[in-house]
């Protein structure tokens, strides 16, 4: 009986199962083809696997975005709150987009940052990405936050969340996402810390 061959290259034996090829697939294309041309979910054991050993790339003054706006360590423990928030609008947003993925994440926080910046300085023009999953992502994050900015007038009967707070947080989150990215075409490594974030975290509005 001849032994089945994986389902990519056809050629080397199968060794596991994929859910994203979806069919049985050898070790060395689980490998090469993860987040490359495999849409992996969540919680393939493999991925939660090579999870542990993904490094973070480092930042320096010249690739980090928007570096005049100060993300401090005081910023982000007296903001944790909203950071949390935030975390969580991108991610509602992202889980709702079918077929997002880290870059679409990314290019609605750049989208995002642009508007916060005008509105900081007295301007009320939204910026949106041409890519509609970003859109989608920015949309739903704005949804998001807007019910925040409600619920916080309600309970202190004040405009308490900053347009300038928001620009800090997003900067943030624009940050670690060029840390977490792994770099493959389909990366989500930064959603999956979102989702590790958001669960990991009890939430709590900022006062």
């Amino acid at each position: 009986m001849p032994r089945a061959t994986c389902r990519l290259c056809e050629t080397r034996p199968v060794r596991r199962f994929c859910p994203g090829a979806p069919g049985d697939i050898c070790a060395i294309c689980c490998g090469t083809e993860r987040e490359n041309t495999i849409d992996c979910p969540f919680d393939c054991e493999y991925l939660r696997e090579a999870r542990k050993h993904e490094k973070r790339n480092d930042l320096d003054s010249k690739s980090m975005p928007n570096p005049d706006i100060e993300v401090s360590e005081d910023f982000v423990s007296a903001q944790s709150p909203l950071i949390l928030a935030a975390a969580r609008f991108l991610l509602t947003g992202a889980v709702d987009a079918p077929g997002a993925i880290d870059l679409d994440v990314r290019e609605a926080l750049s989208s995002l940052i642009r508007t916060y910046r005008t509105l900081d300085s007295g301007l009320v023009y939204e910026t949106r990405p041409a890519n509609p999953i970003a859109g989608a992502i920015q949309a739903r994050f704005q949804t998001e936050l807007q019910k925040l900015r409600e619920e916080v007038a309600q309970r202190t009967g004040l405009h308490s969340i900053r347009d300038k707070d928001i620009l800090g947080v997003l900067a943030f989150w624009e940050r670690m996402e060029l840390q977490i990215n792994n770099g493959r075409r389909r990366s989500r490594a930064f959603i999956d810390s979102l989702v590790s974030a958001v669960a990991s975290t009890e939430e709590a509005p900022p006062a």
